[in-house]
């Protein structure tokens, strides 16, 4: 089964030090490339996914809630939105940016990123269309956050139709206490979390 990682919004600003930050978004980084390097082989496609923001609409509040608005993160073009320096040197096939005008949780909504190409540009790719035209059956994801991106992007490609699993140690949470009943959603999808116990 060709199967390929996708690496959800590890990115500064989602780290320690960052606008919106993660606890252990740091050591995630650094497990992912250290993953990456030894695994490589496993996989037919890595891919990267990043918040690229310019006018997310309500998506960005001076007095967020944490649920559907938060504080200004990952605008694009600057250090925060970049991809965290120990993703950034890996070996991957192609990096996707979402929620340039709009709040964008999964990675499903990501365009791939000419790199040549105006910050505004939304003509790539999306996600699942570049997967399917790879032959990618199956899908791991892993990165930040465990609550929000990276689960709404495991939902969206389990009803893609991809065999998905989250590497669950290769994550972290806004809230940690919620993931029990996050992973029983997941697991209600159809997805398949591997956790360390």
């Amino acid at each position: 089964m060709n199967r390929a990682l996708l690496i959800i919004d590890v990115q500064p600003d989602f780290c320690e030090g960052g606008a919106l930050a993660v606890a252990g978004g740091n050591l995630v980084a650094a497990g992912i490339a250290e993953d990456v390097r030894s695994r490589r082989e496993s996989y037919a496609a890595i891919a990267t996914t990043q918040d690229w923001h310019i006018d997310p609409g309500t998506h960005f509040s001076q007095t967020p809630d944490f649920v559907d608005s938060w504080p200004v993160h990952c605008v694009a073009g600057t250090a925060g939105a970049a991809l965290h320096p120990q993703v950034a040197g890996l070996d991957v096939d192609a990096h996707f940016a979402k929620g340039r005008f709009a709040a964008a949780y999964s990675g499903f909504e990501a365009r791939r990123i000419d790199p040549a190409a105006d910050l505004a540009d939304e003509s790539g790719a999306l996600l699942g269309d570049w997967l399917k035209r790879r032959g990618i059956e199956a899908v791991d994801v892993v990165g930040l956050a465990a609550d929000h991106c990276v689960r709404a992007t495991a939902l969206d490609a389990a009803a893609a139709g991809f065999a998905t699993t989250v590497l669950a140690p290769l994550t972290a949470a806004v809230s940690p206490q919620n993931m029990p009943a996050v992973n029983e959603q997941l697991r209600a999808a159809g997805v398949t979390v591997l956790t360390l116990g």
